[in-house]
Order: C-alpha cells, then structure tokens, then sequence
C-alpha cells in the first residue's frame, strides 16, 4: 500500500518531468530552424502530445528511468547538423537538471517544510536526476547518443551508424542485468552534489 501510495503521490512529478523533458528537445529543435516538432503537435507542456505508456509505467515503477515518445527530428535544417543534433539532444537532460535544481532550493535556502512536501521534493529532485542520467547514456536512441554525434567521424562513424539498429536491445539489456543502475548511480550521486552542494543520497 505504502509503494502504491507513492507512486501516486509521485506521478504529477513524473508527468511534470517527461513534458518538460520532451519539450526542451522541441523547443531547442525549433529555435535552431526545425519545424518538425511544431508541425507534429510536439512544442507543447500538455503531457498528452508527449507520453508513451510504457515508459510512463518505467518510471513510475522505477522511479529512475523512463522515456516519453521521441520527439520528430530533421537535422536538415540545422547549419550545422553535427552540433545542431547535440544541443537537441543535451536540451532534454539539462531541463531536468535544471527542475532537480529547482527543487532543492529550499534545501539550499534552509526552508525547513512539513514532512509529505520533504518526501515529495526528494523524489522530485530523484526522478529528474535519474532520467537525465538515464539518457545520457551514449546509446541510441537515448539523448547521449546525439551527443556522440559530435566527436565521431569518418570509420568511426560508419560503425556507430551500423549499430544504431541494436541501440534498442543493447538497451534493454542493460536495464534486466541492472547495468543502467551501475552507470547511472555515480552520475546521479555527482549532479546532486553539483546543484545541491552535498551528496542527496
């Protein structure tokens, strides 16, 4: 029952960051001469245009990972595709830091709350850091991978491309052996320090 209370207690908070995480791709895509995201309905904070089913279920089960459906991309319109796909993609992640950042300030300010608005902003502040170090991981089609992007050239490239078809099941593997876990801890564990000048957890 407690488990089931917190999930509910903790799905406005998983709603709130997958929109806002989904929009940031949109909006970055937008202002940077993509009007793909717009002409799909994506550049929108209605939770609705952005969610997949599953993904929400992830993370309210998790409470670490999750996804939101992807939102529609055309480089083609960025000056500069490399970068252009890299800053679309570090947009999703970097909006929910900034969200975790947000609810610590009263941390940081030394607000003393009641104990419910205590447990909301914890898990506020860890489900954002989690589904930013969730697609950071630099394997499509999560947001690292777009960063990748960047830095690989020529051969490199090449196979990065040829592997971009088993992104999905390399993926899933790494969540069932608990993998995800293992890289995402010591990433969290740093951006908590990071916005919150201590270790959260």
């Amino acid at each position: 029952m407690a488990n089931l209370s917190t999930m509910l207690l903790t799905l406005p908070i998983i709603l709130l960051s997958l929109t806002v995480h989904e929009y940031a791709h949109a909006a970055t895509a937008n202002a940077l001469g993509d009007p793909t995201p717009r002409w799909e309905g994506r550049l929108t904070l209605n939770p609705l245009a952005h969610l997949d089913l599953f993904g929400t279920l992830a993370l309210i089960i998790t409470r670490r990972f999750g996804w939101a459906k992807p939102v529609p991309i055309n480089p083609s319109y960025f000056k500069n595709w490399r970068n252009g796909m890299a800053m679309v993609g570090v947009a999703g992640p970097l909006s929910n830091i900034a969200l975790a950042f947000l609810f610590t300030l009263p941390y940081r300010l030394g607000v003393r709350v009641p104990y419910y608005l205590d447990f909301l902003l914890y898990y506020a502040i860890i489900i954002n850091l989690g589904l930013a170090s969730f697609n950071l991981i630099p394997i499509p089609p999560l947001d690292g991978s777009r960063l990748l992007l960047v830095f690989l050239k020529g051969r490199n490239l090449y196979i990065y491309r040829q592997l971009e078809q088993y992104g999905h099941f390399i993926l899933l593997l790494l969540i069932f052996t608990g993998a995800t876990s293992t890289i995402m801890l010591p990433i969290m564990r740093f951006l908590s320090f990071l916005i919150s000048g201590r270790r959260l957890f």
